[in-house]
């Protein structure tokens, strides 16, 4: 029977991949570690591996790997920014993705985030809290509807977003390498990056991480904000220096960031340090500021999206043991 092993399995995913196994005829077999040099080890004598990397995987798995016979690692997200597709193709190594699970579950926490922003919710809350019911200048809020959004990458994700706040009878604007002709009649497609943010109340990120675009938003770009805009980011952290944003936000540049992905996350999500200290300082200031709202890259999180990837994941695996490839693969 084909062996597959699942790293860094949650509880929420298990019942699913038994189901997988049980239809498919394969034997699955969970571990909560991630994939390391010491991992690995875990792996002699299975087929396939699936797992939900976080951080940067180290270059000498791969070589490890092809030692004992896997010719595949089947990642559980979209993003694949914490391989070496180089290092694994030497190594004859196929890296898959699930490159579409629920794009309409990260739209609307998309959207959620920028109503909380601009609604103020969490400050208003935080007011409640303390007893205080007054109405206050500092939240009074703005209609979305008055707004312009810059939606940045108009991928599935993107378009969609865009889609709701379309909706709202919002102005969208939007930037990507590759405009999509089918949605121009919804999305007000600039030239560059600098174009769309200039007057945009709400910017959101919607796009991949790659070598190109790590810190694109630096303190140059973020200077070109609309005074008072708002900034939102449930795609990639390494997209974003995040030093810059918070001197954006100390200069009163921006009003107010969501962050649900963060650039040096992976050593602190999805873990549990109620217990523990967090030595990040940049991550404590995150944590600590009225102006941001943080969260622990949980955009996707919906039954949808978990069921889909777990499936995707195993899907990729099992292809690429029986056919020696998948669709999905990125290398």
């Amino acid at each position: 029977m084909i062996k597959i092993k699942l790293f860094g399995v949650r509880e929420d995913e298990k019942d699913i991949a038994k189901d997988w196994a049980k239809e498919n005829h394969v034997d699955v077999t969970f571990s909560e570690d991630i994939l390391t040099l010491e991992t690995v080890e875990q792996l002699k004598g299975f087929d396939a591996v699936s797992t939900q990397q976080t951080g940067r995987l180290d270059d000498r798995i791969y070589g490890r790997l092809h030692e004992l016979g896997i010719k595949q690692i089947a990642q559980r997200s979209a993003g694949i920014d914490m391989y070496n597709l180089d290092k694994a193709s030497e190594n004859d190594i196929i890296i898959s993705n699930v490159p579409s699970y629920s794009p309409n579950s990260i739209a609307e926490y998309t959207v959620t985030s920028a109503l909380q922003l601009i609604r103020k919710t969490h400050l208003i809350e935080q007011n409640v809290n303390k007893r205080d019911f007054r109405w206050q200048k500092e939240i009074m809020t703005k209609e979305i509807k008055s707004l312009e959004i810059a939606i940045i990458g108009t991928g599935q994700i993107g378009q969609i977003t865009a889609q709701i706040f379309n909706a709202f009878g919002a102005k969208v604007v939007g930037y990507d390498l590759y405009p999509n002709e089918d949605v121009r009649h919804y999305i007000d497609y600039k030239e560059s990056i600098e174009e769309v943010v200039t007057n945009a109340d709400i910017v959101s990120i919607h796009m991949p991480a790659t070598k190109d675009n790590y810190h694109l938003f630096d303190e140059s770009l973020f200077n070109r904000f609309k005074d008072d805009a708002v900034f939102i980011n449930t795609a990639r952290g390494s997209i974003v220096d995040t030093k810059a944003l918070i001197n954006a936000l100390d200069s009163d540049k921006i009003s107010g960031a969501a962050l649900d992905t963060y650039e040096n996350e992976s050593t602190y999500i999805p873990k549990d340090f109620r217990s523990t200290d967090i030595q990040d300082p940049i991550l404590i200031e995150l944590l600590s500021r009225n102006d941001v709202i943080f969260t622990p890259h949980i955009a996707f999180y919906t039954s949808t999206a978990v069921k889909n990837l777990v499936e995707g994941g195993l899907d990729a695996a099992l292809s690429v043991i029986t056919t020696g490839s998948c669709d999905t693969r990125v290398n």
